[in-house]
């Protein structure tokens, strides 16, 4: 018998919005828009080839950030493939606070570890802490990873992630402008210290936050409020926090995504209706609205070149 090595490998990884409000770098929620990604071994070289979203403006060469995050992983395995070809097929929007970074290094990570011949799963907690460590913070890449809603955290020995299930009322709808934010300069607007009575307000919040995901979506309009970060990044996205005040002046739980400038609602569907539907009228000019669902798979892997074979 002679087992084939593996050879390709297509990993699928889902947008994310992190924060949700209150929940500042600790929270997140995977979503049902995808980019696909395959990894082949190649002979020699590197190729890489992206479609849909950043085509053409994204690099082919290995300051790719999915070619990047795999070498990282590569480095980690101690494993170097003879060549690599690298075909992204990206449907997450590029710069609007929808996780693409995240996607794009959690599916790097989890590609390498797919190929590698030396290893038979992927090691969740390994993936966890090495995305981490590229993207700079967990809160994106642990929905990415694992799917639903997760909270994050980091201590001096690593990084740690708890799942937690959505309720099946909530249907997220995103606002999508045409402009981009960096997170970079996003975060720089943040102020170092903040008032202790803001600081309580949020932590309070976050924790309702978490049982009206779950249990109690009526809740979710209270739990989305936030007073540490999304003011406070208002000039860099002044339509995307107007959008958020009439939004929640109408009584929807709306949250900057991430870091912008898109803008997330937490809307509750207990039937079938279309959750975008009433929120329409109040899209900008040149702006796109997007009903989505939330993801419970995270990134998820298929592979070929396995198959065990007579010889």
């Amino acid at each position: 018998m002679t087992v084939l090595p593996r050879t390709v490998a297509s990993v699928r990884v889902p947008a994310t919005s992190a924060n949700l409000g209150p929940a500042f770098d600790c929270a997140g929620l995977a979503l049902t828009c995808y980019d696909v990604v395959e990894f082949a071994v190649a002979p020699a070289g590197l190729s890489v080839e992206v479609r849909g979203a950043g085509a053409g403006d994204l690099p082919s060469d290995e300051s790719h950030l999915v070619v990047r995050a795999f070498r990282a992983a590569c480095d980690e395995l101690g494993w170097t493939p003879s060549g690599l070809r690298v075909v992204a097929d990206n449907g997450i929007p590029q710069g609007r606070g929808m996780g693409s970074s995240a996607a794009a290094v959690v599916a790097g990570v989890v590609g390498a570890w797919a190929l590698c011949p030396d290893v038979e799963e992927i090691d969740e907690d390994a993936v966890l802490r090495l995305t981490t460590e590229l993207e700079g913070h967990p809160d994106n890449v642990a929905p990415c990873l694992l799917g639903s809603a997760t909270l994050s955290w980091m201590t001096a020995q690593g990084v740690g992630a708890a799942r937690i299930g959505v309720n099946a009322q909530i249907a997220p709808v995103l606002f999508v402008p045409t402009d981009t934010l960096s997170t970079h300069v996003a975060r720089g607007l943040l102020p170092d210290l903040v008032p202790h009575a803001d600081a309580a307000y949020n932590a309070a919040r976050a924790a309702l936050l978490v049982h009206a995901l779950s249990a109690d979506p009526a809740l979710l309009y209270e739990a989305t409020d936030d007073r540490l970060h999304q003011r406070q990044r208002a000039a860099a996205m002044p339509e995307s926090i107007d959008l958020v005040d009439r939004l929640r002046a109408d009584g929807h739980a709306a949250v900057v995504s991430g870091a912008g400038p898109s803008v997330l609602v937490l809307a509750v569907a207990p039937d079938d209706s279309a959750a975008e539907a009433p929120l329409m009228r109040f899209t900008p000019p040149g702006w796109t609205v997007c009903g989505l669902e939330v993801d419970v798979d995270g990134a998820t892997v298929s592979r070929r070149g396995q198959q065990v074979s007579s010889s």
